[in-house]
């Protein structure tokens, strides 16, 4: 998508080898036109596929899953949370995904019922790095008796073996800009 792409190499900044920032307009300050021009490519991607519903995960993959969902007829939006809270039902499905942002391990948890038995379910994240989130998220789906029809994903680095490992599985991948690399705090991205 190159008005994203633009957007990665206008705005965004590549720390040491493996940090790609782009919170100036994607996941601190969010620049909402182009988040749901993201959404409606997204959608448009993975339209044929029906999907019942679009799952994510929290913090900064909410808002790309939300206008991804919108795009495709006002779909509802899971998102798995990475704390227990008092009023979440005990009948969860959950996976441990270590987080490369954070550096550290998390359990997603998703109460049952809200990923319904044979849905199908389209993950959208804003980036995918080693892959970690996507697997757990299909864990919780497949604890659920879903099927995962895809994977959308804003941002993909694709030095990283997430993208790769999830295509060797056979899943439905589609990245709106893929990073090849940081040189000197310069974004490489691939052509399409």
């Amino acid at each position: 998508m190159q008005e994203l792409k633009d957007a990665i190499i206008r705005l965004g900044r590549g720390i040491d080898q493996d940090i790609v920032k782009v919170d100036m307009f994607l996941n601190h300050r969010i620049e909402t036109g182009l988040l749901f021009r993201m959404g409606e490519e997204l959608a448009a991607r993975f339209q044929e596929d029906k999907p019942d519903l679009v799952l994510t995960v929290e913090a900064s993959g909410i808002a790309l899953a939300m206008t991804t969902a919108r795009a495709l007829g006002d779909l509802p939006v899971v998102f798995a949370k990475k704390a227990a809270t008092v009023v979440q039902s005990p009948d969860v499905a959950q996976a441990k995904v270590y987080s490369f942002t954070h550096k550290r391990e998390n359990v997603i948890r998703v109460d049952k019922s809200y990923l319904p038995q044979g849905s199908r379910v389209l993950i959208v994240d804003d980036f995918l790095a080693d892959g970690q989130a996507c697997q757990g998220m299909m864990a919780l789906c497949a604890q659920t008796g879903c099927e995962v029809i895809g994977i959308g994903i804003g941002i993909e680095k694709g030095f990283m073996p997430g993208g790769k490992n999830l295509r060797a599985m056979g899943v439905k991948l589609s990245s709106l800009a893929v990073v090849t690399g940081i040189e000197d705090g310069r974004i490489l991205l691939a052509d399409d």
